[in-house]
């Protein structure tokens, strides 16, 4: 279900639509509708401006349309914001530095550092920084009680149990 929460001076409104619908669309709070998802794509655009929808407040086509600023496409960059966007105290943060990324050198070295494997130490290679979950100094190794494997840490000695000894 899709709760939907009308604005104040559309809630009769938007009360007569839900109850017009076969089977009647129900409230789930004093000021909440339960839509299925299937009349959700059948409500009257006018009747969805300004309400909140499953918590976030609804914004219609024809409001992207006119800010359209405020909709990013993949792939192209942002356009610039107005400053009528900004509020009377804002200062624009500094424009990023581009230009070590535009040298085929530095380009050259980042792609290669990416490209390189990340030694894994459960396959025998060799991992200078602890775990993230490793236990203090000396703590391991931490026995299985069913079965007669060993563990590192504690946390990674119950995952085992959890999944390897669950009952039923």
């Amino acid at each position: 279900m899709i709760k939907v929460q009308p604005t104040r001076a559309l809630r009769v409104d938007f009360a007569r639509w839900a109850v017009a619908q076969t089977p009647k669309v129900r409230t789930c709070s004093i000021t909440e509708f339960a839509v299925p998802p299937h009349l959700f794509v059948h409500i009257p655009e006018e009747l969805l401006i300004g309400s909140l929808v499953d918590g976030h407040r609804y914004v219609s086509p024809t409001e992207d349309e006119a800010a359209p600023w405020l909709t990013a496409v993949p792939g192209e960059p942002l356009p610039p914001v107005p400053d009528s966007a900004y509020g009377p105290d804002a200062v624009p943060l500094p424009e990023p530095e581009h230009a070590a990324a535009t040298d085929p050198a530095t380009v050259q070295a980042a792609e290669d550092a990416a490209a390189q494997p990340v030694p894994d130490a459960a396959a025998g290679g060799d991992s200078s920084a602890p775990p993230l979950d490793a236990e203090p100094f000396g703590a391991g190794p931490w026995p299985c009680d069913v079965c007669s494997r060993d563990f590192d840490t504690r946390r990674g000695r119950d995952m085992h149990h959890r999944m390897a000894h669950r009952e039923g």
